[in-house]
């Protein structure tokens, strides 16, 4: 007799989908930062909002 081992498929999908559900969340924040943000949350002064609004012109989202 001989034993056939399968593995149990719900655990693998779970964990796509929680590494699916991170990158989707990751993306939306960094969406926020560089599209709606304006400097609003950063503290580390002029160069970080210059690379935000360097960012806006990339992506063509309208900034002034």
């Amino acid at each position: 007799m001989a034993f056939v081992y399968s593995p149990d498929k719900s655990t693998e999908s779970a964990a796509v989908a929680l590494i699916a559900a991170a990158v989707v969340l990751l993306a939306m924040v960094a969406l926020y930062l560089v599209g709606f943000d304006q400097g609003a949350i950063s503290r580390s002064g002029v160069f970080m909002h210059e690379l935000m609004h360097d960012g806006r012109h990339l992506l063509g989202l309208p900034c002034h």
